[in-house]
């Protein structure tokens, strides 16, 4: 994941949420429900600055049976294992925010992000909560630039839902409606939401592979395309796309912010190293001109004519 190569990027995760237990963790990381964390780099007195583009009316597990009970989605056919929650986080390197102004243009990104998060989700009134965390210091830059530099982030908590078409039965009196359409529910369900989709040629139509089977294409590669370009179509045009055809798009939310944490000590590190050297190069050339101008006085001296 670390390139080092000073080039900003957009990052995509989406991560299941398997148990009520996993749910309620995520609700107390991202509503900062708790009064001290492990993790040192968060920094409560920052809290006030995180921002909510969706606010959770209640808990997350109590907002999931609301909308069961008014019908908003449904959990009809599913297995009692079955996933029904997930979390997507979304990502820029924080040296883009902080070469952008910081917080104000992060509010600004993220205001935008979140609207991408709505078209991924398939519509507002499927997310829990979309809060952009300010309170996460940055260590590598902070130490490497001597001033606080936090890392902004967009976690969106949402249930995973396709359409799902419910056909009369061949058991219905009525010949003619057998096998139509009965009634359209909106059906929690991660596996279908996450489905893998076709790769399409340039005619747009399905790729094939040697054994004549189709080529598809991971979902998780989808979301990244999804969001670079939803991105870039709202201007922001001096970002990247994550990148594409490694494990990258298959790691969980903890396993990526270690990751990219890791990634930006890279480049923290690599520019002090610049700096540094840049530093060194100037003293070099200061001491050259001193030696010149010492070696130039004295030429002049010798050339002197005598009174």
């Amino acid at each position: 994941m670390a390139r080092n190569d000073g080039i900003d990027r957009t990052f995509a995760r989406n991560q299941d949420l398997p148990t009520l237990d996993d749910v309620a963790k995520v609700q107390e990381h991202n509503e900062r429900e708790k009064d001290s964390y492990s993790n040192q780099d968060i920094d409560i007195t920052q809290t006030h600055r995180n921002v909510h583009f969706k606010k959770p009316t209640d808990s997350y597990a109590a907002m999931f049976d609301q909308m069961i009970a008014d019908g908003v989605i449904s959990t009809r056919g599913l297995k009692a294992d079955a996933v029904k929650y997930g979390e997507l986080l979304f990502d820029v390197n924080s040296a883009y925010f902080h070469n952008h102004g910081g917080y104000e243009y992060a509010k600004q990104f993220y205001a935008d992000a979140y609207k991408a998060a709505v078209e991924i989700v398939g519509g507002e009134q499927y997310i829990l909560s979309a809060v952009m965390h300010a309170d996460e210091r940055n260590r590598a830059m902070t130490e490497a630039l001597g001033e606080d530099v936090y890392h902004y982030h967009l976690h969106v908590v949402y249930i995973p839902v396709v359409e799902k078409q419910i056909l009369w039965s061949k058991r219905c009196k009525d010949e003619a409606l057998r096998g139509t359409v009965k009634e359209t529910i909106t059906q929690v369900s991660r596996s279908k939401k996450w489905e893998s989709k076709p790769v399409l040629d340039e005619d747009g139509n399905p790729m094939l592979n040697a054994k004549g089977k189709k080529i598809l294409k991971s979902s998780y590669s989808v979301l990244q395309d999804d969001f670079f370009n939803f991105m870039r179509a709202a201007g922001y045009t001096d970002v990247e796309r994550g990148e594409r055809g490694s494990t990258e798009e298959h790691l969980t939310v903890t396993q990526f912010k270690v990751q990219a944490e890791q990634q930006r000590l890279e480049v923290v590190t690599g520019q002090v190293a610049q700096a540094e050297q840049s530093l060194e190069d100037a003293k070099s050339a200061t001491e050259k001109q001193k030696r010149d101008w010492k070696l130039c006085k004295g030429k002049l001296r010798r050339q002197r004519p005598l009174r």
